[in-house]
């Protein structure tokens, strides 16, 4: 099953499939930290929830190291 991304900010052609690489790589710990990866909410600013939200997501998806063995 294909499923097209879903363009999260606009502005800068973000989509959730961009936010969600760039916190599986680099797992910015805050909004500011994820925006040195990814341009979001940089402009208008609508997609700031939205965007914030994918990034938590995807956080809790990672395992953590003490959670391992």
């Amino acid at each position: 099953m294909c499923v097209d991304p879903m363009y999260v900010c606009l502005c800068n052609s973000v989509s959730d499939k961009a936010i969600r690489q760039a916190v599986r790589r680099y797992q910015p710990q805050t909004f500011q930290q994820l925006r040195n990866f990814v341009p979001v909410g940089t402009q208008c600013g609508k997609c700031i929830r939205v965007a914030r939200q994918i990034m938590e997501d995807e956080l809790q998806q990672i395992p953590q190291f003490d959670n391992i063995a």
